[in-house]
């Protein structure tokens, strides 16, 4: 079945009625019974033609537009305005130069489901349906998407036979097509309009046009040249990859003279694959597609997320001064990409942007901030360890992973709506990446409901959402000082965050994460690798959940790492393990 296929265009056989209880018309003219000039306006009936006049309305309709007269064509529908709009877009995008439309007879409604990739109406017939084509018995105009909205009259299934022909080729398009035929009210027939007359698989949203396609790629080769295979980079990511990948980069005149072309249905809004139709030129062979992946550092998370014993996971390496993804890898790797669209608390790794938003607000590392045994919030959240603090410095806090601090500090200091603001202006989230695959970059609430709230919000909790691929550009944004949004594919565009982090900020944060690698709660995994290097621990609780998420995040020169294991602990537990041995695979 094709993917979206329109279910329910046709769904058997049918007399509607409408409501009220009674047969009744409806007028082409928008629902008034006259025209402008007073002249009653020509409207459909419920009852459906005769055989003879639903043959001869499709023949008339099929000649006219086959002859290239759209106008005369539409005339001959219920529906001209709309009709002529479809009709003359078919033709400038589908750009054919011959077209031969022939009568097919009656058609079924089984034929026709079968040509939607709907299914078959003949499994659970509507009531009073009949299983034969016959001109009293026949599929409710009304199952069309122009006609969904209010109950309609019935009409007569016809089929038909189509050919088009382009220039420059032998190749011709063949395929069934199919339209209902219905009265009207001074007893001709008029084709009831609908997409699906141009073709069955097009609905009202979607357009048909004649677009350049390429061959799939044979080999996908690293940044370095060498042929990738990576279990947790599947055939299906590398497939909607490159398609991506074609559509975002900007035109390329090599690239362009490999191009074949094909009929195809696309969906403007982006939301549904494209329906390749017919090919009318065959592509040239596919050069290898190379991607922004190391195939080192790859192999390094694949084994990372192995190691995890069949705990979920994800992790994500980014190179800060490019925002190239250099590596990603899930657990398990035939799943959902958790790495780019998993969504989930990041705990304390979010302590990065609140740190930004504090220091923005003039808080120095240096700044006494109290760590108290819980936080001053309505309901008080505890830090994970015990005991109060109260002549931590902010750094100090952070190297600890204080809860409190944090929320106390953040509360005093921030407005509500600071820190997604921070995090969207200077680290993009929020911005809808563009990365070559499907991605989700993190979600903070704008406006936080409560001081409850926007306290679990300081500390990565509650209605925080991120995942690797968010981490992992935060800490490359802190590394080099500039966000650059990840793509997986060079020269793909990227997207500008609204300012960038000052170079004063950037510095202090950067001093932070190195503190707490060398002496915080990342210097066990971090131990060795603290050279030009930065590191923040985090773990997220679940509700339901026994044991914690946990999250790690770090750098070490042009490389930054996030992970996430579920189920895993304390960040060192799981996810720090992980990160570290990127950081030292790339030594």
């Amino acid at each position: 079945m094709r993917k979206g296929a329109k279910i329910g265009i046709v769904t058997g056989v049918s007399v509607a009625v409408l409501a009220g209880g009674g047969y009744g018309a409806y007028s082409l003219m928008g629902g008034s019974d006259s025209d402008s000039s007073g002249k009653k306006a020509r409207t459909v009936v419920a009852e459906p033609p005769s055989a003879e006049q639903a043959a001869a309305g499709t023949k008339d309709f099929l000649a006219a537009w086959a002859a290239g007269d759209l106008a005369k064509a539409a005339s001959l529908t219920d529906d001209p305005a709309s009709a002529e709009k479809a009709l003359t877009a078919f033709r400038d995008g589908v750009k054919p130069s011959a077209l031969t439309l022939s009568p097919a007879g009656p058609a079924t409604p089984q034929a026709f489901a079968s040509a939607t990739g709907s299914p078959s109406p003949a499994a659970k017939p509507p009531a009073g349906a009949s299983a034969t084509p016959s001109a009293g018995a026949t599929p409710g105009a009304t199952d069309s998407p122009s006609a969904a909205a209010t109950p309609g009259p019935t009409g007569v299934l016809m089929g038909f036979k189509a050919r088009a022909e382009f220039a420059g080729t032998s190749r011709a398009w063949d395929y069934n097509g199919f339209l209902n035929v219905v009265k009207m009210s001074d007893n001709t027939p008029a084709v009831h309009w609908a997409p699906t007359v141009i073709h069955p698989h097009l609905n009202g949203t979607e357009t048909i046009a004649v677009q350049p396609v390429f061959a799939p790629a044979g080999t996908v080769v690293d940044r370095n040249g060498k042929q990738l295979q990576s279990p947790s980079i599947t055939t299906a990511l590398l497939s909607n990859l490159q398609d991506n990948a074609h559509k975002l980069l900007p035109p390329d005149p090599n690239k362009d003279q490999d191009a074949g072309s094909a009929v195809m249905i696309t969906d403007p809004a982006g939301k549904a694959s494209a329906d390749k139709l017919f090919t009318i030129v065959e592509p040239k062979p596919a050069k290898p597609f190379k991607v922004t992946i190391d195939g080192t550092l790859q192999a390094a998370a694949e084994k990372a997320m192995a190691d995890l014993g069949g705990k979920p996971g994800s992790i994500v390496a980014i190179e800060p001064s490019t925002g190239n993804v250099l590596a990603f890898a899930n657990s398990p790797s035939n799943g959902q990409n958790r790495a780019f669209n998993g969504m989930l608390a990041p705990g304390s790794t979010m302590k990065i942007v609140t740190s930004t938003a504090l220091l923005e607000a003039g808080i120095n590392p240096d700044t006494v901030v109290a760590c108290p045994e819980k936080s001053s919030n309505p309901v008080a959240i505890p830090n994970d360890f015990p005991g109060a603090f109260p002549n931590n410095t902010l750094q100090q806090d952070f190297m600890v992973s204080c809860n409190t601090a944090f929320i106390n500090q953040g509360l005093t200091s921030l407005k509500p709506e600071t820190l997604a603001g921070t995090a969207k202006d200077v680290y993009g989230i929020g911005m809808d990446w563009k990365t070559g695959l499907s991605s989700v970059d993190g979600k903070i609430p704008a406006t936080p409901g409560s001081k409850d709230e926007q306290a679990m919000n300081y500390i990565g909790q509650g209605k925080v959402q991120m995942n690797p691929l968010a981490i992992a550009s935060i800490t490359a944004t802190v590394q080099s000082g500039a966000f650059k949004q990840p793509i997986l594919v060079a020269g793909l565009p990227q997207q500008a965050a609204a300012r960038p982090i000052s170079p004063e900020v950037a510095g202090k944060l950067r001093a932070m994460m190195n503190a707490t690698a060398i002496s915080g709660t990342a210097s066990q995994v971090m131990a060795g690798i603290t050279d030009n290097a930065g590191a923040k621990t985090g773990s997220a609780e679940v509700q339901g959940a026994s044991t914690t998420n946990s999250w790690f995040t770090a750098f070490r020169g042009n490389l930054a790492v996030a992970a996430e294991v579920q189920g895993g602990g304390h960040g060192v537990d799981a996810a720090g393990p992980a990160v570290a041995s990127l950081l030292k695979a790339n030594r």
